[in-house]
């Protein structure tokens, strides 16, 4: 099948589009309201774009708590889920009003970030400190309406814990990160294989 979104439908029971860039992994961004009222929510449109510096990204599809929080604070942190936490995720993820904390909610250990002035998921594997660098509105080429907003953020911090690391290297069946499929699936990476990069031979 094919068929151009901007101006066809897909003809299937179910939108298909989130589901064809998959496992995508869950950023759980933790942020901060000017009042004080800390923010939790899970986000599957989240990456890293560089690695040296290292700068990460999420996407917010319309105005979301994470992003207005990251705008007028400057910070947020990015927790990953493991699949220990998958219920604790999908709890913080129901639409709270923004006065509500999703740490007490979904009773959710927190400590304090190191370098930024937000709590962090006590109990997540790895949890990344931003800076915010920079908040990207996207402008569909039909001009149709859009509310999507990208944010860019600095790492200035990163918390590994211990028990996900062997020989030196995070271990990705310790880690069990949990990852985003289509529709309401999920999925958690358990096994991993090495691939060397091919060396060009000299002729």
């Amino acid at each position: 099948m094919f068929y151009d979104p901007r101006s066809e439908d897909h003809g299937l029971p179910h939108n298909p589009w989130m589901a064809l860039i998959v496992p995508r992994p869950i950023g759980w961004i933790s942020t901060v309201s000017p009042d004080g009222t800390p923010n939790l929510a899970p986000y599957s449109a989240f990456n890293t774009v560089a690695s040296n510096p290292p700068f990460v990204m999420f996407s917010s599809d319309g105005p979301k708590d994470s992003i207005a929080n990251a705008e007028a604070t400057g910070y947020f942190c990015i927790n990953i889920v493991n699949y220990a936490l998958r219920e604790k995720m999908n709890i913080s993820s129901a639409p709270f009003p923004a006065d509500v904390d999703e740490f007490a909610a979904a009773d959710i250990a927190a400590e304090p970030c190191t370098n930024i002035p937000c709590l962090r998921v006590a109990a997540a594997p790895v949890s990344i400190e931003c800076r915010l660098s920079q908040i990207v509105s996207l402008s569909p080429s039909t001009g149709a309406p859009c509310s999507n907003r990208v944010a860019f953020g600095e790492v200035v911090g990163i918390h590994i814990d211990d028990t996900v690391l062997r020989d030196g290297k995070v271990d990705i069946e310790l880690m069990q990160p949990l990852a985003r499929l289509g529709y309401r699936d999920y999925s958690v990476t358990i096994r991993s294989f090495e691939m060397p990069r091919p060396v060009p031979s000299e002729h």
